[in-house]
């Protein structure tokens, strides 16, 4: 079987099956280069005005949620720039021996009072309008079908990460039969067979132009397009594929959810308690500061994982690549308060670094709105060469059945 002919059909039948994913993903992905501002602009009464107050820590804020929900057990906090989002499970009723039924599993808070602001099950649609952008999100990430649909874009991720350079190669021109030793080999000739796959003929049949639309919009942005299919595969099928592929090529690459096993047990009740945990990720994470040569600038996070008993306080700090957001970690044992694990966002271990990077660049959270708006046109640019491949499919599979008629 000749080579090229049969990765075009590889990247054929992978671009159809993929075509409605992409499509999804594609228009989700450009709503969401803009989450912050659609959120406020939908429901802006879960934003917080600006206020000279000093803004709460995240144990005054823990202590607010409790009183607010009294019958649900408060794991995690995380400071937004206008709101606080508190992660709420329900405790269990001792008199039945089930969990509560609270109705709603994010609590959103005021920064500076700790007032509340507004409560939902996040991502929930049949909520209606206060969980329009949570649901794009969710159906972005997985679909709004949760861990089976998290399966499925990211094996979808996968194939299109494979297919990427399968469709890089079939832009380059055919190898050239009977070719001189003279010419073989020139990289003028080479550029020059080459330049057809990067325009566009304006003037050419409606399928030419489709064509067109399709190979040279790809390969124009056939980079980008790579890093968010590879970056797609770290989101969903972080464990299975992207760590060990990672820790392959870069060998220090750490995330306290691979480093570290699930205990035997969830614990649900530390020994040392959240406030008091707090107290000693925040001294230890300052003593980071000073050994490492960073600097805190704000803390963005605290949360308790009970299935690996370990607490996670994340700060934004000068090694942070994101325009928002801190991605500093520092993880500390739930029963003895020791650091189990340092994690800067670059500078410290390749692989996270790199990691970082692609994180960024696909939540268009670096180099400001004008690469912002660039994410957002990358989304329709994706739709728009899953459109036109399918077109140039059904052009191709009519004229292969014409011909089979005639030839009948």
């Amino acid at each position: 079987m000749k080579v090229r002919p049969f990765w075009v059909l590889v990247h054929r039948y992978a671009g159809l099956a993929m075509t409605v994913f992409l499509i999804i993903v594609g228009l989700t992905g450009s709503l969401l280069a803009f989450y912050g501002e659609l959120e406020q602009l939908i429901s802006p009464q879960l934003s917080a005005p600006a206020s000279a107050l000093p803004r709460l820590s995240p144990p005054l804020l823990k202590a607010k949620a409790e009183l607010l929900v009294p019958q649900g057990r408060i794991n995690s906090i995380w400071l937004e720039h206008d709101a606080v989002h508190v992660d709420v499970a329900p405790l269990t009723d001792p008199t039945t021996s089930q969990p509560y039924q609270l109705g709603f599993t994010q609590l959103i808070l005021n920064p500076y009072t700790g007032e509340e602001l507004g409560r939902r099950t996040w991502g929930a649609i049949s909520e209606g309008w206060i969980n329009l952008m949570p649901f794009v999100y969710k159906l972005h990430y997985a679909l709004a079908l949760d861990e089976v649909g998290g399966w499925i874009l990211g094996i979808t991720a996968l194939v299109w990460t494979l297919d990427s350079f399968v469709g890089f190669y079939l832009t380059l021109p055919a190898a050239k039969r009977n070719a001189s030793p003279a010419t073989h080999g020139n990289p003028r000739s080479f550029w020059q067979r080459w330049a057809p796959a990067w325009k566009i003929k304006s003037r050419g049949s409606s399928f030419r132009i489709n064509f067109d639309l399709h190979r040279a919009g790809g390969l124009w942005v056939w980079a980008m397009l790579l890093v968010f299919a590879w970056s797609s595969v770290y989101m969903n099928l972080a464990d299975t594929v992207y760590a060990p592929i990672t820790r392959a090529v870069f060998t220090d690459y750490h995330e306290p959810w691979i480093d570290f096993p699930d205990l035997d047990t969830p614990l649900k009740q530390p020994a040392i308690a959240w406030s008091d945990a707090y107290r000693i990720a925040v001294e230890q994470m300052e003593k980071a500061s000073r050994d490492q040569g960073f600097v805190i600038q704000s803390p963005s996070g605290f949360r308790y994982n009970t299935a690996k008993g370990f607490y996670v306080y994340q700060v934004r700090s000068s090694l942070d690549i994101q325009d928002k957001h801190g991605t500093t970690r520092m993880v500390i044992d739930a029963t003895t308060g020791a650091e189990k694990l340092l994690i800067l966002p670059s500078g410290q271990y390749a692989g996270n670094t790199v990691t970082n990077w692609l994180a960024a660049l696909h939540m268009a959270n670096v180099f400001g709105m004008p690469y912002r708006i660039f994410v957002c046109v990358l989304g329709l640019t994706i739709v728009m060469l899953s459109v036109t491949g399918v077109v140039i499919w059904l052009k191709k599979r009519r004229a292969r059945l014409q011909k089979a008629v005639l030839q009948d």
